[in-house]
């Protein structure tokens, strides 16, 4: 059977039919393809697969017909021309960085990132010579002052985790061209079936797999979605050479993730906006940071480039740390754990897990406050959600 044909079809039934190439076997769900190596018929075909001469497989480390098939679905999700998968969202985020930038290059990130891309750009991409500047995310002047000469590339997560901080990306992609600058984007939050940052004008898009395309917490992986020519050939390349690969298995996992995706982040956003309005109601609670409140400051933004508000949000107590640690350990149904993106409502303390390697100084940069707990909101009835939460919180007052 011929690979399916996108035309104008949704982006719910691309979600489903996109990207896969039916064997001779007749099967209807996507196949495994759990081998390291392929067989050629000669030695001859063996010379052209590997000098680039003949498209086809040769190592499972950068062509695997299934790690393919969740590449293309993904890529026409997103709108993308190509779309690179790797063994974790971090490692997406380094093969990124090491297809497109060199020594002497000058990088701009906003403040508001997870905390080991801090530690990533801070501890190891400045030793090969690419200088770093953060800027508040939503602070258009800010990235405009701080681009330079030799800036190569800005990145941002919006909506940022845990605060829910979001940045115009049209605004921040003209900005970018202007100045002869990539903008990428991690689109871990939304993830196409809420937002297409490359519709918008981004140049490049991170995802952490793991996170809510998989939606169940089964495996590792990340990928990197953008144009034939960066990434396809640039960052491929260096997936090629250095192999953080994501395995078959891991592969056909997501692509079955991404079929039930836009129905799974419905839910999620519809469940984390009823809890954020619930929060905000509890006399224990001082701030809510959800999007998708009306008194959000980037309300109207997320309104303008989202089709929904995501299933993560973070709420902040009296008390410091031992309050919020006191809310977590009173829960009985939420999962305490930093992974987020799953069908099981979970729950952490940023300041000392996710965020946990950041200097106090870096922490207070990025709005992470001993008090802030952060929430993903996963499929569970409401009520008991608000239940479980009520224990530890109904403590505090």
């Amino acid at each position: 059977m011929q690979e399916f044909e996108l035309n104008d079809y949704a982006l719910e039934t691309i979600a489903v039919r996109a990207g896969y190439r039916r064997t001779a076997e007749g099967e209807h769900s996507e196949a495994i393809f759990p081998t390291s190596s392929f067989v050629f018929a000669s030695a001859g075909e063996a010379a052209a697969r590997f000098g680039g001469e003949s498209p086809g497989n040769i190592y499972s480390r950068f062509t695997n017909p299934t790690v393919r098939a969740f590449e293309r679905r993904l890529a026409a999700m997103e709108g993308g021309e190509a779309c690179v998968a790797t063994a974790s969202g971090m490692a997406a985020i380094l093969a990124m960085l090491m297809g497109l930038l060199r020594s002497g290059d000058h990088l701009v990130c906003s403040h508001s990132v997870f905390g080991t891309t801090t530690v990533l750009l801070n501890t190891y991409m400045v030793r090969f010579g690419v200088e770093v500047s953060y800027v508040s995310l939503s602070d258009l002047g800010a990235w405009k002052a701080a681009t330079r000469p030799n800036t190569r590339l800005y990145f941002c997560e919006t909506p940022s985790n845990p605060l829910g901080e979001l940045v115009d990306i049209a605004a921040l992609a003209r900005i970018a061209h202007e100045h002869d600058v990539l903008l990428a984007v991690d689109n871990c939050l939304c993830t196409p079936a809420l937002q297409r940052p490359l519709a918008h004008g981004a140049d490049l898009v991170i995802h952490s797999a793991t996170k809510f395309l998989d939606g169940q917490g089964r495996c590792l992986g990340g990928a990197v979605v953008g144009d034939a020519e960066r990434v396809g050939k640039e960052v491929y390349g260096f997936l090629r050479s250095a192999g953080p690969t994501m395995s078959p298995f891991n592969a056909w996992v997501f692509l079955k993730g991404l079929e039930t995706l836009h129905l799974r982040m419905r839910e999620h956003s519809t469940n984390a906006l009823a809890l954020a309005r619930w929060l905000r109601a509890h006399p224990a609670v001082t701030t809510v940071h959800y999007p998708g409140l009306e008194e959000h400051p980037q309300h109207a933004l997320a309104d303008a480039q989202q089709s929904g508000y995501g299933g993560v949000l973070s709420f902040e107590v009296h008390g410091g740390r031992s309050a919020a640690w006191s809310v977590i350990d009173q829960t009985r149904l939420l999962s305490i754990t930093a992974n987020l993106g799953d069908t099981k409502t979970t729950i952490t303390h940023p300041a000392t897990t996710t965020h946990g390697r950041l200097t106090p100084e870096q922490r207070q940069a990025q709005g992470i406050t001993e008090g802030l707990v952060r929430v993903a909101v996963g499929l569970e009835a409401i009520g008991d959600i608000q239940r479980d939460l009520a224990r530890g919180l109904d403590l505090l007052q």
